[in-house]
């Protein structure tokens, strides 16, 4: 692979990565893209708070005629400022709800609302995270007040897990979104009960596309990768407890790379973890299994104090062919968890740097 090869990738980056929930959006839109991200993630939780400034009053996450009002806005603020839009995150909680629940009927309503946003901001693209779930809000002073990665992160009553019962809701979804010409990206996560690795959701994804439902793809993520198969941060090293635990994720990312077809990729993104000192209990923390509080507060970008092999995923990715979108989402409250202050231009240029010199390190074997 050659670093030229990797020119055409989409450079993106997660709106609710930058910054606080104070930082107005349009600052963060602008820090951006002087830093030369041409593509963003744009956050449920961040056009919430941009709408609620844009319109002078409170907005739900439910009032969809608000946020259309307000996500139209943010494409003309992108436009300006030569950014796309990729992608709509994080929708969950969707899949495996029992017929005629009145969870079911809320999910149903979700998709509609979000289908309307979605062609407000002009994406086509859904990211899709795991059933189970419930939300969690963020006590990290420097992330987005709703963060993104804890919608779904503890068991919920009720949801049915099967694979039978997610492939079949799946695809009706995939269904809905087919309607306007728009798909669905489908992520795991290190710390679900039923798909916490790359190969879980592949089996899923690969089921639904065989059902008849095509626009459906993976949402893979070096930190749900590398945190599900090699590291464990309930240990003081950091690692899981498989002294094979090298070999195995090598012979893990050999398989991706010679498994998963370049097209079901829809995107991948970036981030590192750092090693938590001292290690987290092994207990769930309001509702949040130790990976899960992990991935909520320790994510940092790629060279900066994390251990993660993320460089070895990212190459394992590339190896499929694939030179499709490439995006950072970090969640990084700092070695303690607890929250740091970042200057939204200096974190916005070291962000593209990350990016760059991961795919310099990659070209290089």
């Amino acid at each position: 692979m050659s670093l030229e090869s990797f020119a055409s990738i989409p450079r993106c980056f997660a709106s609710c990565s930058l910054g606080q929930s104070t930082d107005k959006l349009s600052d963060r839109l602008a820090h951006l893209s002087a830093a030369g991200f041409t593509q963003i993630e744009l956050s449920m939780p961040d056009l919430v708070a941009f709408a609620a400034q844009y319109l002078g009053r409170d907005v739900k996450e439910t009032d969809y005629h608000a946020l259309c009002q307000a996500g139209e806005e943010v494409k003309k603020l992108c436009k300006t400022k030569g950014l796309q839009i990729f992608v709509l995150q994080p929708f969950a909680n969707f899949e495996g709800w029992p017929e005629g629940s009145a969870e079911r009927l809320d999910a149903f309503n979700r998709v509609a609302g979000w289908v309307a946003v979605m062609r407000a901001v002009g994406t086509d693209t859904l990211q899709v995270r795991q059933p189970a779930c419930s939300l969690v809000f963020s006590t990290t002073p420097s992330l987005t007040a709703l963060d993104p990665v804890q919608v779904g992160a503890s068991d919920s009553e009720g949801i049915n897990t099967s694979r039978e019962y997610v492939v079949r809701d799946l695809g009706l979804l995939c269904d809905l979104l087919a309607i306007q010409g728009f798909r669905v990206a489908y992520e795991n996560w290190c710390w679900s009960s039923h798909a916490p690795t790359w190969r879980d959701v592949y089996d899923l994804v690969d089921a639904v596309r065989r059902a008849g439902h095509p626009n459906i793809g993976l949402c893979l993520d070096s930190f749900q990768t590398a945190g599900s198969e090699w590291a464990d941060p309930t240990r003081p090293d950091g690692l899981d407890d498989d002294p094979g635990r090298d070999a195995r994720l090598a012979r893990s990312l050999e398989d991706l790379s010679a498994r998963v077809p370049a097209d079901m990729i829809y995107f991948y993104q970036v981030s590192d973890a750092y090693r938590v000192e001292p290690p987290l209990e092994d207990k769930k923390v309001k509702g949040l299994r130790p990976r899960g509080r992990w991935s909520h507060d320790y994510r940092p970008l790629p060279f900066d104090g994390g251990y993660l092999p993320v460089v070895e995923v990212t190459r394992a990715v590339l190896k499929t062919g694939f030179r499709g979108t490439f995006s950072v989402e970090v969640f990084d409250g700092g070695k303690d968890g607890k929250g740091k202050d970042v200057n939204l231009e200096d974190f916005a240029n070291k962000a593209k740097e990350s990016l760059e010199r991961l795919l310099r390190e990659c070209a290089k074997e």
